[in-house]
């Protein structure tokens, strides 16, 4: 089983300079260049790599391995046996499997998540409904060795998940030593993955389903198809009535570099190009250089022949301390917003094997196993919370369409409340991520802290105590909740008993305000105030529910948290 990887080295490069280069004809936010499609699915959005390719024995997939864990599949995980370079934190799946690792440096075991447990799905998906980023692109290898029925699955579940939080997904193929590619991927679409495009979760662009190809015209051995082939790939696809993204090398558009000379006509052919960035830029400087060479004369063609276009915007490799607590990746959002890019690709939402992902990754050597050499997100001296990639990806997400305003500055905190930045006044709950012990219908935890007052969270019925809990992101002083219900008159008065309890590490709680009865009447607004008996400084927030008066579940369409 083989490991797959798409990492090139910046020698591939070389014949660009490097540096802080003039920023000549750069555009101004707001003067756009001349988009081929309208806003939809995918244009206009931040689209996430998910690969969800990682599986523990034990879990129950078929590939019955530590897939993308170990570098020995059959063996846990160890120092001497692994597949990755960052840690992840775990704290918020419900089913972790332990590994040869030493204890983490706070003391708890050295234990890993599998990508085949639905709630690891769910737990990924509600993090990006909580930080309002829009698509997952699920990567499909060659479907037709012994990773193919894992793959299946995961295809099922991320559609679960997708639907379950109001998320879109496409199948992203990766044609990486693909041996008969040009017919099998046919096959694979007709026969397996275009049967879920009849999901409402299904990406949909100008109408059609959309599909990514990644991978044509690199010049390297992975992926030694001809033009004739692939152009054929793209064309097959167009004609199943698919809108058709390519994963393109870099310099796609001078036919040089890390691509073969001769394809621009399969280029042309896309609907959407999105040329891959990692290892090629590494820091601020390089990706101000960039935005030169190809961000602006990319986009420029891409226009010329009616192509939507979507770059790369990467967080940095973690083990070659590129990252610099957020700036570098800031720097890539606010270039192609001035650039006049209206789609972004995320590289890589989970890719923990490359230490590019956004994901939630220890913060702290505390969340690292002992002596393992991992580095964690304060690797620079800056404190960063374990969430902090997916709260900065929706913040550049937010630049992107036009809701923040541009700014060369970082408005996010990499501590919330913390670091440098002023303690925030408003409601640390906002977008926060949660998590809850059910819920009934697509009425998930997430809508609690969306800011949408007509959107809840609903509990199973009859099935007494329910919890809600969010995660502000970093131990914050919290001494007042908010909770409020549906602002209609449609929802009669009710009263719903509750307590409320706290934890700075998401597996130990103290009680913060014992049960009580707290009324939410439509007349007075549906609002209910808890003010807890003494401040407390807490990371993790749970509300206990153990009756309704007016409905037999717990519910709640805003959980709000200040610190006074």
């Amino acid at each position: 089983m083989g490991v797959t990887r798409r990492v090139f080295l910046q020698s591939a490069v070389a014949a660009t300079a490097t540096g802080t280069a003039v920023l000549a004809g750069a555009r101004t936010a707001g003067a756009a260049a001349p988009a081929a499609s309208g806003p939809g699915d995918v244009v206009g959005k931040v689209t996430v790599g998910y690969q969800g390719w990682f599986a523990c024995i034990g879990d129950g997939a078929p590939i019955d391995a530590w897939w993308h864990w170990s570098a020995n599949g059959s063996a846990a995980p160890s120092p001497s046996n692994t597949g990755i370079v960052a840690w992840p934190d775990v704290r918020d799946y419900a089913h972790t499997y332990p590994t040869g690792y030493a204890a983490l440096g706070n003391g708890q075991p050295a234990a890993l998540f599998s990508s085949y447990d639905q709630q690891t799905v769910d737990t990924h998906f509600q993090w990006l409904q909580a930080n309002g980023i829009d698509v997952a692109a699920l990567q499909r290898f060659n479907p037709n060795g012994s990773e193919g029925p894992t793959r299946d699955a995961m295809a099922v579940k991320v559609r679960a998940s997708a639907e379950t939080y109001g998320r879109k997904f496409y199948v992203m193929y990766d044609v990486s030593d693909w041996t008969n590619m040009q017919s099998e991927i046919k096959a694979d679409w007709t026969g397996k993955m275009r049967a879920h495009t009849a999901s409402p979760a299904y990406a949909v662009q100008n109408g059609k389903p959309v599909v990514c190809v990644w991978g044509f015209g690199f010049a390297d051995n992975q992926r030694p198809f001809t033009a004739d082939a692939c152009l054929d790939v793209v064309n097959w696809f167009k004609g199943q009535g698919c809108y058709v993204i390519g994963g393109v090398p870099t310099w796609w558009r001078t036919g040089d570099r890390d691509s073969r000379p001769g394809f621009s006509d399969v280029y042309h052919a896309f609907d959407m190009l999105s040329p891959w960035m990692v290892g090629r830029i590494g820091n601020v400087a390089d990706a101000d250089n960039f935005f030169n060479v190809a961000t602006v004369p990319d986009l420029a063609e891409c226009a010329a022949h009616g192509i939507d276009y979507q770059p790369c915007v990467l967080p940095g490799a973690v083990t070659l301390r590129q990252r610099a607590h957020g700036d570098f990746m800031w720097r890539q959002f606010y270039n192609m917003v001035r650039a006049g890019v209206g789609s972004v690709y995320i590289s890589m939402f989970d890719e923990f094997n490359e230490g590019n992902q956004i994901a939630k990754t220890a913060e702290s050597q505390a969340w690292v196993p002992a002596n393992s050499g991992f580095l964690a997100l304060d690797e620079d001296g800056t404190a960063c919370s374990s969430d902090y990639y997916l709260r900065l990806t929706g913040d550049g997400g937010r630049m992107l369409k036009g809701q923040l305003a541009l700014t060369a500055t970082r408005p996010t905190p990499p501590v919330v409340g913390g670091g440098t930045t002023p303690p925030p006044t408003g409601d640390l709950a906002l977008h926060r991520a949660t998590s809850e012990s059910s819920h009934t219908q697509s009425y998930g935890s997430a809508n609690a802290t969306d800011g949408d007052p007509s959107s809840y969270w609903e509990s199973a019925n009859n099935a007494f105590p329910q919890w809600i809990q969010v995660d502000l992101g970093a131990a914050s002083t919290v001494r007042r909740l908010v909770l409020t219900l549906p602002p209609s008159a449609a929802w009669t008065a009710r009263t719903q008993t509750l307590s409320v309890r706290g934890s700075t590490d998401g597996a130990t709680f103290t009680a913060l305000a014992g049960s009580a009865g707290h009324t939410f009447d439509p007349a007075t607004g549906n609002t209910a105030t808890v003010t807890l008996p003494a401040a407390a400084t807490t990371r993790y927030l749970r509300l206990d529910f153990t009756a309704n008066t007016g409905w037999p579940a717990a519910q709640l369409s805003g959980l709000q948290v200040f610190a006074g």
